[in-house]
């Protein structure tokens, strides 16, 4: 007997590579980004596909003609935290982009706490653990670091939970990393930046972080997390890019696998499909909440 999901599945059936009644302007607009950054993020270091015998109990992004793409990567080789980092920041900054593409890379899982600009929670929570408002702002509990500045906090990335010290692709940490990051963020016109005063529901502090599984190549992942920031939502990022184990562990529970996805805790609510995640996080969190009142 097949093991029942950890949390039920609500919204329509996932949908891979499909774009959503009214989505094609932001969906399009937001895959600029990864194409401007070259696509990356899109993959776990050291990731490898080769075309396999088809399996019907593993995952597998394409399974053409009695064949599958098997996809892998190092990752799983690499030193895991048994906590999840925390790492305050916002959608529209560069250096905040810098660090999650690095994060995606190797598939850590991160609890972020949005700033978005005026939001109320975490910007001043932020301001008053660190110092200063500037971001992002990571806090290790592993370690007990705690360090502001992108380009240091993906060399400590790499060095703690990555290849070593000085592995972080020449990229990630360029001089031109932030302004192709600006670009991007230009075609999508601050969304994900500033606080919606519609924001309702729970309170921010207190509830459980939403689980969401993505990789910052996705223009899927993007208009859901730009979302996710505006209404200043907790959420436990579980990076699964190209070759991320994770992605088997969500096709057994499931039988498929596609991001965006989304557990929330609480709700006991799963779901695919970024167009169903974004109503439901504003009937939920925003203004339909707000109604519900």
């Amino acid at each position: 007997m097949e093991k029942a999901p950890s949390m039920p599945l609500a919204g329509n059936k996932y949908a891979p590579f499909t774009v959503g009644e009214g989505q094609m302007g932001s969906v399009g607009s937001a895959a600029l980004m990864p194409a401007f950054r070259l696509g990356s993020g899109l993959f776990c270091m050291g990731y490898k596909s080769e075309l396999v015998d088809d399996d019907p109990t593993q995952y597998a992004v394409a399974r053409p003609s009695g064949k599958m793409v098997k996809e892998t990567s190092i990752v799983g080789t690499f030193p895991r935290p048994a906590q999840p980092l925390v790492i305050y920041e916002f959608e529209t900054c560069p250096f905040c982009r810098r660090v999650r593409e690095a994060c995606s890379m190797l598939d850590l899982d991160v609890i972020f706490y949005p700033c978005p600009k005026e939001g109320p929670t975490f910007r001043p929570e932020c301001v008053e653990k660190g110092g200063k408002s500037m971001f992002p702002y990571l806090e290790d509990p592993n370690t007990g670091v705690a360090m502001y500045e992108s380009a240091d906090i993906v060399d400590y990335l790499f060095e703690k939970y990555g290849g070593g010290k000085g592995t972080a692709p020449g990229g990630l940490n360029s001089g031109l990393m932030p302004f192709s990051a600006m670009l991007g963020l230009s075609a999508r016109g601050g969304k994900g930046g500033s606080y919606d005063s519609a924001a309702a529901g729970p309170d921010r502090k207190t509830m459980k972080p939403v689980v969401f599984y993505g990789y910052e190549a996705s223009p899927f992942v993007k208009v859901v997390r730009e979302r996710l920031n505006e209404l200043e939502i907790p959420h436990l990022y579980k990076h699964a890019a190209r070759g991320s184990p994770k992605r088997q562990q969500i096709f057994e529970e499931y039988g498929a696998f596609q991001v965006p996805f989304i557990q929330d805790p609480n709700t006991n609510t799963a779901m695919f499909e970024s167009t169903d995640i974004l109503a439901y996080l504003d009937a939920t969190y925003g203004p339909g909440a707000k109604k519900q009142e």
